[in-house]
């Protein structure tokens, strides 16, 4: 892994610790310090008071454990120096008569920062105000800012920075650091941390375990790094607390902008870590978007510089963070709400626009294929919506010098299965005439005589709309826009555009979902051997047994890298470079290096090449997180150089 892709790799660890055992909790905790040394964690973060342990009740108040915990921070301390990693440990701290519940950041041998607890819980079991003070009452705040009234603590190594009010800012990140509670609270220290530059939020937690607050814990860790777009590392006591009155498990979570990236197990009766890398690059991609961060920034946050032994990286060592090979296909438990929020913006996106337009009918080319099959369900399922005849779907097949025999009878039966109407209308005698109209050889089968037929169709469809009063649905979708892939002037455009939106892949994703869950046997049979067709435009002739011959993934790559490419691409801006690593990470069983790369060229310079067809896209419903609608997500030169 190398540090220039982004990543910054951390820890979330639980001690097995002994309850006011000092000394033993921070040999425990520096046996989890090499442990995660030797993983190339870059930042580990321990416990709520994990030097005493959270239980130590009344003994908060001895001097005896406020000394002994002392003692242990600075044997880890010294135990970190010339040791490349940042230690984020919790200890109690006595400044003048209050005692803070604190957290301590630790690296190279020093502290550089002390963190106090703002929101102290006030329940029964854990009345925390009972012992500690709020670190709000060591700040004076005002309207536009917080100002420390105590702005450092002197230590054994001298005066060490205090106060919530603190950022500690890397070359590469920026972090900050809330305390169990806090996330709880109203309005989250993480919050304003996240507002003023920290893109990695730690929480050093002791929350119990009590039934159900494990699922609404792990909710709220997740939507809390989707709102204010940040890492989110959590780490909770474990089972070596008392439990005099209440459990406590262990609990880890490492979060990032809404996706939960690992999650340890609970209950665990030794000492136990996850680990997981960070992407920045993906978190500051989201941030530039909303400009929300440049807003109501309370003053007076203090950057604390942070410059720990850096580690050596390299792209063998082993990354613990996994990729979807399909970024546009949901999870299994979220398939059906999933497909059907895109078949309800499809259909209300194409009844809207047939209602305005008061057309009558609705005009699609049925190929056979798999995007025409998706806009045709659409359309019917839109007909059904507004309570029209499917007998208003006009579905005209027409076939051309490639057209074979499966995709043929495929389409026929398709809208016959529908109970549309249907109109077949041969266009080889139509693209012949075209082709020695323009003095084109008829033998010479290059993109003169492929692009005539695209386009000889779509004047069959826009004529029959005129003489039907209707409106030309388009099929093509958002990988083929993407690489260009159509006919300019021909299957480009349409009067809207219901496909525009979704990707190959979720193309035959939805369609294999309608076949499971909205037909008959019969309709469904039909559907999955249309999912099981090979994709093509079907414009040059079929092979000597009549089968497929032009097949569009050989000829401009897999759909499913090219889809992966266009998701990073459009959705985070990233580099080829690590585009390339994350689809080696998610593709290594099936695609070598070379091959990734060969392709994610093609993607490159077709998408780049091809913007021109995408600047005059017809309407169409954005499905997905991006677009390329030349009037919403994505506006870009048609005559741009490629990048990278």
């Amino acid at each position: 892994m190398k540090n220039n892709l982004g990543f910054v790799r951390v820890a979330a660890a639980v001690p097995m610790l002994r309850v006011a055992d000092c000394k033993q909790n921070a040999q425990v905790i520096k046996e989890q310090i090499d442990e995660a040394i030797n993983e190339g964690v870059e930042i580990v973060c321990f416990p709520e008071l994990s030097i005493t342990g959270y239980t130590c009740a009344d003994l908060f108040f001895t001097q005896q454990l406020q000394r002994d915990a002392l003692d242990a921070l600075k044997d880890i301390c010294l135990y970190t120096r010339e040791k490349a990693i940042i230690i984020l440990v919790g200890a109690p701290l006595k400044v003048d008569n209050n005692l803070y519940n604190c957290a301590f950041v630790i690296t190279d041998g020093e502290i550089i920062g002390i963190v106090p607890k703002v929101n102290l819980p006030n329940t029964g079991e854990f009345y925390e105000k009972r012992w500690f003070t709020s670190g709000r009452a060591a700040m004076h705040t005002s309207d536009t800012e917080w100002k420390s009234r105590i702005p450092t603590i002197e230590l054994w190594q001298g005066d060490v920075p205090f106060g919530p009010d603190l950022l500690f800012v890397t070359r590469n990140y920026c972090f900050g650091i809330e305390l169990c509670e806090d996330l709880w609270s109203p309005l989250p220290p993480s919050t304003q941390l996240a507002i003023q530059g920290a893109e990695l939020i730690f929480n050093l937690s002791s929350s119990n375990c009590v039934t159900g607050k494990h699922d609404f814990r792990k909710q709220m860790i997740t939507q809390q790094s989707a709102r204010v777009h940040c890492g989110y590392i959590y780490t909770s006591s474990g089972v070596g607390e008392s439990t005099t009155d209440v459990v406590f498990s262990g609990s880890t979570y490492i979060a990032e902008n809404g996706d939960l990236l690992e999650m340890g197990e609970r209950f665990q009766r030794q000492s136990s870590m996850v680990i997981s890398e960070l992407d920045v690059e993906r978190l500051r991609t989201d941030r530039q978007r909303n400009t929300n961060f440049t807003k109501d920034q309370r003053g007076g946050y203090r950057k604390i510089n942070v410059a720990p032994i850096e580690q050596e990286y390299n792209n063998t060592e082993p990354i613990h963070r996994a990729y979807s090979r399909t970024p546009f296909l949901p999870e299994p438990r979220d398939r059906m709400a999933y497909c059907d929020d895109v078949l309800a913006i499809q259909t209300n996106g194409l009844a809207k626009r047939w209602e305005h337009t008061h057309a009558q009918t609705l005009v699609l080319g049925i190929s056979g294929g798999l995007d025409s099959t998706l806009a045709l369900i659409v359309a019917v399922l839109t007909a059904d919506r507004l309570g029209y005849d499917r007998k208003r779907i006009v579905g005209v097949t027409m076939p051309g010098f490639g057209t074979t025999d499966r995709t043929y009878y495929n389409a026929i039966n398709l809208m016959e299965q529908l109970g549309i109407s249907m109109h077949e209308i041969p266009i080889r005698d139509m693209a012949t005439q075209h082709l020695q109209d323009i003095g084109h050889d008829i033998h010479v089968h290059d993109v003169t005589y492929e692009n005539a037929q695209a386009r000889v169709r779509t004047l069959v469809l826009m004529d029959l709309a005129n003489k039907y009063n209707g409106l030309v649905v388009g099929t093509g979708d958002l990988s083929e826009l993407a690489l260009g892939w159509a006919t300019y002037c021909g299957d480009h455009m349409s009067m809207y555009g219901v496909n525009a939106g979704i990707p190959k892949t979720l193309i035959r994703y939805m369609v294999q979902y309608v076949a499971d869950n909205m037909f008959d046997q019969e309709t469904r049979t039909l559907l999955l051997d249309i999912i099981d067709t090979p994709v093509s435009p079907e414009l040059l002739p079929a092979d000597e047994s009549g089968q497929i011959a032009q097949k569009t993934e050989e000829q401009v790559g897999p759909y499913e890298l090219h889809d992966f490419f266009l998701f990073y691409f459009l959705r985070y801006g990233f580099t080829k470079q690590k585009i390339s690593y994350m689809a080696q990470l998610a593709f290594e069983e099936d695609y070598t290096l070379d091959q990734i790369n060969y392709w994610l060229d093609v993607f490159m310079k077709r998408f780049f090449r091809q913007q021109f067809k995408r600047s005059c896209l017809p309407d169409g419903p954005k499905v997905v997180s991006v677009s390329l609608s030349p009037r919403g997500d994505w506006r870009m030169p048609s005559d741009v150089c490629e990048i990278g």
